[in-house]
């Protein structure tokens, strides 16, 4: 599905090795994501998967190693710094701001652009996410949990990042709606945006992904484009259930 990418990666991570205290978390793993590819990272609860992009994110700093995104080092710069390089994460959980709209949440996505780019950004979303524009003035907590998903990965994109990092955006999701969710994602993937995307559901994942990570506690254990490991032995037994 996906040929052997050469030349300067987007997203580049070597050799990073990050801690909670004395645990030794991520224990030395390097990626690659490359302009206009989505790229998987899967793997078991407690794999590391999430520590992984909140240490690209700058919301952790690792002990050891680089994070590069498009050849500058990132690491320990701090999120807010990376967001405005680049590299926006919708996080695990969503995190939207209960108490706020749907508009206001969007906005607050922007914090690193100019005051006259927002209204395009708002448009952009509303066209790209309708349930949205039907619900901007409602308050972001009482919306049901796929418009709430949908309300977190707009947001993420408010910042109009050249990578966009997704963290288990099916979760707690009806069928229905992870099918809608990664039916946006291959959406958002066709207009140009770059996608780091960790997700339980392997199998969706590994169907939209150019390539892909399997990681097993703290160490990516296998690599390879997804449609090979999509019909890899181990990765069926281990995360497709076959």
């Amino acid at each position: 599905m996906s040929e052997q990418k050469t030349g300067t990666p987007l997203l580049k991570v070597q050799d990073i090795h990050v801690y909670y205290g004395a645990i030794h978390a991520i224990k030395g793993i390097s990626l690659e994501v490359h302009e206009n590819e989505i790229v998987t990272l899967i793997g078991a609860n407690g794999a590391g998967k999430s520590t992984t992009l909140n240490t690209i994110a700058g919301l952790l700093r690792p002990r050891q190693g680089t994070v590069e995104l498009n050849g500058a080092p990132i690491q320990g710069l701090g999120a807010s710094r990376t967001v405005g390089m680049g590299l926006s994460l919708c996080p695990e959980g969503r995190r939207i701001f209960q108490q706020m709209t749907v508009r206001e949440n969007l906005e607050m996505g922007a914090y690193t652009r100019s005051a006259a780019e927002i209204p395009d950004s708002l448009a952009e979303m509303f066209e790209r996410f309708p349930r949205l524009k039907e619900r901007e003035k409602q308050i972001a907590g009482t919306l049901s949990g796929g418009e709430q998903q949908m309300l977190a990965m707009a947001r993420a994109l408010m910042s109009r990042p050249r990578l966009l990092m997704l963290d288990e955006p099916s979760m707690g999701l009806a069928p229905i709606l992870v099918e809608q969710i990664f039916s946006i994602i291959t959406e958002l993937h066709a207009s140009g945006v770059t996608v780091l995307l960790v997700e339980q559901n392997a199998q969706m994942a590994l169907q939209v992904a150019d390539r892909a990570y399997v990681m097993e506690t703290g160490l990516i254990t296998m690599q390879g484009s997804a449609s090979d490991l999509l019909h890899n032995d181990a990765v069926r037994r281990a995360y497709l259930g076959s």
